[in-house]
């Protein structure tokens, strides 16, 4: 990756181990949007704290397409997105997955996987 997904992963990478937080945008923990909004900040790009709203201050583009620094996300289009992670490539991301589970690397296919990635802007 290049600009501001390199920077956006090297923040999240820096994050590994830091626990799940509800609300939390760091530095002693995070929550999913928590994360994917300071990674993308350490960068110089605003995003909201909250899943929706990054989902509608994205591009989407098919999931098959997605590059690194783009953001997974899980639930239902049009509906509640109550998920989101940093992709890095390879069928991997970086995110803070729930209570009592550390931010982690993890494989994208779990879950209510949603077929866009959100590229931001």
């Amino acid at each position: 990756p290049k600009g501001g997904a390199a920077a956006a992963i090297a923040y999240a990478r820096a994050q590994l181990g830091k626990p799940y937080v509800w609300g939390g945008e760091g530095p002693g923990g995070y929550d999913c949007s928590g994360l994917t909004k300071m990674a993308w900040a350490s960068a110089g790009v605003a995003l909201s704290h909250q899943t929706n709203w990054q989902w509608s201050e994205t591009v989407q583009v098919p999931l098959a397409q997605a590059q690194p620094g783009d953001l997974i996300f899980y639930g239902q289009v049009g509906g509640d997105i109550y998920h989101v992670g940093l992709y890095l490539g390879g069928g991997q991301m970086i995110h803070a997955p729930t209570f009592g589970e550390p931010v982690k690397v993890q494989s994208i296919y779990f879950g209510e996987l949603i077929g866009y990635a959100g590229r931001v802007r």
